[in-house]
Order: structure tokens, then C-alpha cells, then sequence
């Protein structure tokens, strides 16, 4: 085994990497080094629940303070890393200090893509990526009124339920022609559009942003060729990846750091998870996955491969939203061509939409409805064959259908 392993990045991947090189008998050296001036916490709540104010900032955090000390784990936080020399297999952070490793795992995560229109600088316009964007962004829900949100995928879509919810008028625009769509299937987008307008959230579908307007503070946001008051703004248009590093030291990448199936760069001794990567998905399609599953289980790989047991990363990818008292649950990734089964009936607010690809289940979409959701992840990961009359048949438990 490696004598020294340094981790950047602490997020989900980094915490869950500690724990897995600990406990498949790793007892090296080993260094957490993470730009926030926090310990590894959790992402998801922050859109949901602790935007609302319901879910306490100490419940974020993944691990508490003992685990570190009790992994034997130095943690460095608030301090960024510069740059990897590969040669010298050396770190050097933003302070000057560098840090030697055996084993090097990149786990440097995503950060918020920024609108580039006019008055994009102007107070009242947030991100939300961070303890701090939600912390920046909650008080300004009890001094306004319109909050305008630009871009409806997870993240606007979370948030405008809960500007609903805090009473604040909610307007939405998105560039596409339907809300999350590069998410989920046409009949989950229709069924959320409706809910959400509904809730009285108003949509421009269709609709870019061509800038922002007002006088030292945000007034108004221009789209469609008109002019849209408003006085804070929700900015939600998707994620990019930090490869920096990566790039920087010469590893192959290219929307992602380029993993194999063990997680490993194109660098032996350097090792990446979490949103940074790029890898070969189960049908072999070479993608990047932004969700917390990714993380932990590519950090597993990483970890036992690092600790010289390596494992095939061959998990089913799964996601999840909550807007309102709905639970979006998906499994597997969605194509285009795949045959669709609806089970249930959305007017309910309990259904499914199954994805058959060659006959075989290859995703599911279940809202509020966990039976289905869970053996259909199931059933994906089997490459089960299943007959869409089944599928549809609600009279058929799902237990049995498995």
C-alpha cells in the first residue's frame, strides 16, 4: 500500500474516500485539503431544506469533527491547491506549503456556470452552490417580493417552490422548450410544469435571458425582448466541472478528468471522483455524472483500487428532487429512442415512467412512488427483461413484478 495519500477537494467523494481507505486497512498518511473554509457536507439539502430554513447548517455536515481525528486524517480547509507536480509527486497549495503523496485522488468537484449578459454584476443576482450562496441568498426571501429565476432544471425548480412557499412571487425562464429537461422525459417535465404553475409560478419557456437591468441594484430582468420586474434573481443555468489541476498537470481530460473503470487517471498514482470525472457508463457511453451516487461510489472505487484492491466501477446511477411534497426518484440514465411505460396516473401525484431500451429496463422516474423507484433500480441493474402491459399494470405489485 501507498505511505501517503493526499486528497483534494472535500466534498461527498473526499469524506466517503477517507472512510473506505480506513476501513479496507489503509493506515498510511493521509491529508484532506478543501478550498471552503468547511468540512465535507452535504450538497442537495442546501436547494431544499435549508433554503427553507427547516434543516439545521450542523446536520450538513457528512462526518463529524472525531471522524477526522479518529481516521488520523490532517485536514487543511480554506486553503486552495495551486498546482501537482507529477514528476516530484508534490502539491502546492495557494499558502506556499506543499504537500508529498504516494497516491493523489482529485475529488475538486463542480462549480455554478455564470450568465455572461449585461448586468449580470448587479446586487440581488445569486448562485447557489454553497454554504454561503444559500446563507446569502435566504434573508433576501423576507425583503422580497419577485424572485425571477433563470434556468428550470433541479436547482430553480427547488428553490421557486420554496420562494412559493416563503410567499415571494416566482417567474421562471428557461431557454428550453420544457422545465428539467435534460433530466428527465417529456411527461415528468409536463407533470412538474403544472405543478409548479399550479403553485402559482409563472413560466417563459423558450425564453433567454438577454440581461439584467436597474439602478445599483437588480430591477428587472430583460428576456424575450421585454422587460420582466424583478428583484432578486435565482441564476440555475448548470455546472462545470474543475479540472484545472488536472489540466494544469498535463492528465487527459476533456469535459471530465478521464477515469477508467477503477477510477485512475491517465497518471497511475493519481485518481479522480465525484462530478470532475468522465468515465465509460454502464452501456459503455463515455459520460459525466453530477449527482451525489457518483460520488460516493466512484470514491469506493478510487479508494480500494489506492489501497491495491481494485474493483469495476459498474453502478446504477440514481438521482433525486423534492419540490413541494414530491419525491422525484430516478434510476438509470434516460435515451433518446427508448420506449416509455407510464404506470399510475399522474393527476395522483403517485406514478412512474419506465425506460426500455432492447426490451430491457434501463431507467425509471418514479414521483412519490418508492416501490417503483427501488425495484426498478433493480431491475436495471439485473438488465432485466420486462413486458411494458406488466410494467403498466398497477393491479401487479411491484415486489411481484421483480
Amino acid at each position: 500500500m501507498p505511505e501517503k495519500i493526499v486528497i483534494i477537494g472535500a466534498g461527498q467523494a473526499a469524506a466517503q474516500a477517507i472512510a473506505t481507505l480506513r476501513a479496507e486497512g489503509f493506515d498510511g498518511s493521509l491529508t484532506l485539503v478543501g478550498d471552503e473554509p468547511f468540512a465535507p457536507y452535504q450538497r442537495p439539502p442546501l436547494s431544499k431544506t435549508y433554503l427553507a430554513g427547516t434543516f439545521e447548517r450542523d446536520r450538513l455536515f457528512l462526518k463529524p469533527d472525531a471522524f477526522y481525528t479518529e481516521a488520523k486524517c490532517t485536514t487543511i480547509f480554506g486553503v486552495a491547491a495551486q498546482s501537482i507536480d507529477r514528476s516530484t509527486k508534490k502539491v502546492t497549495l495557494v499558502d506556499g506549503r506543499t504537500l508529498s503523496y504516494d497516491k493523489l485522488l482529485l475529488a475538486t468537484g463542480s462549480r455554478v456556470r455564470l450568465i455572461r449578459v449585461p448586468g449580470a454584476d448587479l446586487p440581488g443576482i445569486h448562485y447557489l452552490r454553497s454554504i454561503a450562496d444559500v446563507d446569502g441568498l435566504r434573508p433576501t426571501f423576507k425583503t422580497s417580493k419577485h424572485l425571477a429565476v433563470i434556468g428550470g432544471g433541479y436547482i430553480g425548480l427547488e428553490v421557486a417552490a420554496v420562494a412559493r412557499k416563503y410567499g415571494l412571487a416566482v417567474t421562471v425562464f428557461e431557454a428550453l422548450d420544457r422545465v428539467m429537461a435534460r433530466a428527465v422525459s417529456k411527461p415528468i417535465s409536463d407533470f412538474y410544469e403544472k405543478v409548479h404553475r399550479d403553485a402559482g409560478v409563472v413560466f417563459h419557456l423558450n425564453t433567454g435571458v438577454e440581461g439584467f437591468e436597474g439602478k445599483g441594484k437588480l430591477e428587472a430582468i430583460r428576456a424575450g425582448g421585454k422587460s420582466w420586474p424583478s428583484d432578486v434573481a435565482l441564476v440555475g443555468i448548470g455546472i462545470m466541472p474543475n479540472c484545472e489541476l488536472a489540466k494544469a498537470s498535463g492528465l487527459t481530460f476533456g469535459d471530465g478528468i478521464h477515469v477508467n473503470e477503477f477510477c485512475q487517471t491517465s497518471d497511475p498514482d493519481i485518481f479522480a471522483a465525484g462530478d470532475c470525472t468522465r468515465h465509460h457508463g454502464r452501456d459503455g457511453a463515455h459520460i459525466r455524472l453530477e449527482c451525489v451516487q457518483n460520488a460516493i461510489d466512484q470514491a469506493k472505487h478510487a479508494a480500494l483500487a489506492m489501497a491495491g484492491k481494485p474493483s469495476t466501477y459498474r453502478e446504477v446511477p440514481w438521482f433525486w428532487s423534492d419540490q413541494y411534497d414530491l419525491k422525484l426518484q430516478i434510476a438509470g440514465l434516460i435515451r433518446e429512442g427508448d420506449q416509455t411505460v407510464a404506470r399510475g396516473d399522474p393527476a395522483s401525484r403517485k406514478f412512474a415512467v419506465f425506460h426500455l431500451r432492447n426490451g430491457a429496463v434501463a431507467a425509471v422516474e418514479a414521483v412519490n412512488a418508492a416501490p417503483e423507484y427501488l425495484v426498478g433500480r433493480k431491475l436495471i441493474g439485473e438488465g432485466a427483461h420486462v413486458a411494458p402491459e406488466r410494467l403498466a399494470d398497477t393491479a401487479i405489485p411491484m415486489k411481484n413484478i421483480a
